[in-house]
């Protein structure tokens, strides 16, 4: 890890015509915005295909990417699109997705994309899809017909499906993926679309000196190819019904915990067989990253089991995972990876040893460090090099909307430790986080906008409403990255 900085920025939040952020020219241009603001990091959050609640922290795939960012511009170049089919962009909001009606029209063109494919797609298109198919069989056969399954049953999460195909009896395996055929290979083509274009906008942030930052949620959604076709992996009956599900205990988010959803891994299962799903999972996504992070690190060291059927957080217990031989066994055969551990939350010893065993720089939230009412282990001055220091993430208020609910003690710990700014309090944090000691320093763009509470891309345990933000390409300038730019020469980052 070089000393550098950059930007946590969501695809989905990028501007452009059509309600959603997406692969295309805008990607691009943040890229540039970048290499002018002298960053050399840009964060983003896990890129899998959203279900319901829009968060891509709960996907149907661990392995597949997100088909509303897929960009239909560049489809019009590949000939798979007529200019005259893209929607009016003036039906869109510019401030926030409406997921529900980007997916309307979206999946309307995707579909007539996928028909032109198969009647006029060029012959050096359809070997590379061909190619990237045959590559992908180990999760994409088992992704697609999940989808089209979903399709199949009116979108019904798959523990609500016929019970022959719930429980995958081969005999209704081969009958749906005969029955469904053109909608499975509809899904492939998604990916391989999802992929060339991602691909592609990784390439151009690279050739630029920019290294993407991926994300990796620790657990995957129960409504998910994931635990539909690969049961074993997970502390599910015979029925295929989890006996347990995952979440964290009370915290500073909420009085009754986080109660997830997600299933528990069979961990002793997944040691069996020397941990090969975890060790594929980690394989593809250093394919579409520079840089991995851990969500939920400490859950590698013990998880929160909830028993099912329960509504809240509060009655679960710890239980201990072999995290430490699983990154082990990735490490012995993938090699050393760059992988930033989140480490936030309840976090014990065994934890930190673990990340430090490997080498793996942990979080620090400059959010954090001046609340008076926490034990604070975020104040900087403690901060050692091998960390990645954020004025705040995702998960929390942009740092004007923080300093606008904080409390007066707290604004005086402000004012008692650094030359704090009240008219300017965003720039302020990205300053202090830019002069740490910590090798990476991160914000959120929503504070290098210097924007408000009503920015803010997520709540934690709040299950809808969130994940929306975007902003308009108007507001982000060319004096935005000059003073980004000087910040990062002050502080050795450029």
């Amino acid at each position: 890890m070089e000393r550098s900085s950059g930007i946590l920025l969501h695809i989905t939040s990028l501007p452009g015509k059509y309600g959603i952020g997406t692969m295309g020219r805008e990607a691009h241009e943040f890229v540039d915005f970048l290499v002018a603001s002298g960053q050399k990091l840009w964060q983003i959050l896990p890129l899998g295909h959203t279900g319901y609640g829009d968060s891509p922290y709960q996907c149907f795939s661990a392995f597949a990417g997100n088909p509303l960012i897929i960009d239909l511009e560049k489809l019009v170049e590949l000939n798979l699109l007529k200019p005259g089919d893209l929607p009016d962009e003036t039906d869109f909001p510019i401030h926030e997705t409406d997921y529900g009606q980007v997916f309307r029209y979206k999946y309307r063109l995707l579909e007539k994309a996928h028909e032109a494919f198969g009647r006029k797609g060029s012959t050096d298109l359809k070997k590379h899809y061909d190619t990237f198919v045959a590559a992908n069989r180990l999760w994409l056969d088992d992704y697609s017909l999940f989808m089209a399954l979903k399709g199949h049953h009116d979108g019904k999460p798959w523990p609500l499906w016929s019970k022959q195909i719930r429980l995958r009896k081969p005999e209704a395996i081969e009958r749906y993926r005969l029955h469904l055929a053109k909608e499975i290979g509809f899904y492939c083509f998604l990916q391989f679309l999802f992929y060339h274009q991602w691909l592609e906008l990784k390439s151009y942030a690279n050739l630029n000196n920019i290294k993407i930052i991926g994300d990796l949620p620790l657990y995957v959604a129960l409504d998910s190819a994931d635990a539909w076709a690969n049961p074993e992996n997970f502390d599910f009956d015979k029925n295929m019904k989890p006996r347990s599900i995952a979440g964290v205990p009370p915290d500073y988010f909420s009085e009754t915990g986080q109660l997830w959803g997600n299933p528990i891994y069979d961990w002793k299962y997944l040691k069996e067989h020397n941990f090969s799903w975890w060790v594929e999972r980690i394989k593809a996504n250093f394919l579409l990253y520079d840089i991995l992070r851990i969500d939920h690190f400490r859950g590698l060291a013990a998880y929160w089991s909830i028993p099912y059927g329960e509504k809240t957080a509060i009655k679960g217990k710890w239980i201990d995972a072999p995290g430490r031989e699983m990154l082990q066994t990735v490490y012995d055969q993938l090699g050393q990876m760059p992988i930033i551990a989140e480490n936030l939350g309840v976090i014990t010893p065994d934890v930190e040893e673990m990340r430090e065993a490997f080498g793996m720089p942990g979080m620090k939230i400059l959010q954090f460090a001046f609340d008076s009412g926490e034990d604070n282990e975020f104040i900087p001055h403690t901060y050692d090099k091998n960390s990645v220091v954020y004025t705040g993430t995702h998960d929390n208020n942009t740092t004007l909307g923080w300093y606008r609910e904080s409390s007066e003690q707290d604004r005086q710990n402000l004012h008692d430790y650094f030359c704090f700014d009240e008219d300017d309090p965003a720039w302020s944090f990205i300053r202090l986080a830019w002069s740490t000691v910590s090798d990476f320093a991160i914000a959120p763009m929503q504070d290098i906008l210097r924007l408000e509470a009503e920015a803010r891309m997520n709540f934690p345990g709040k299950a809808a409403g969130y994940w929306k933000w975007r902003y308009p390409s108007d507001m982000l300038t060319a004096r935005h990255a000059e003073d980004l730019k000087k910040l990062t020469k002050i502080y050795g980052r450029l």
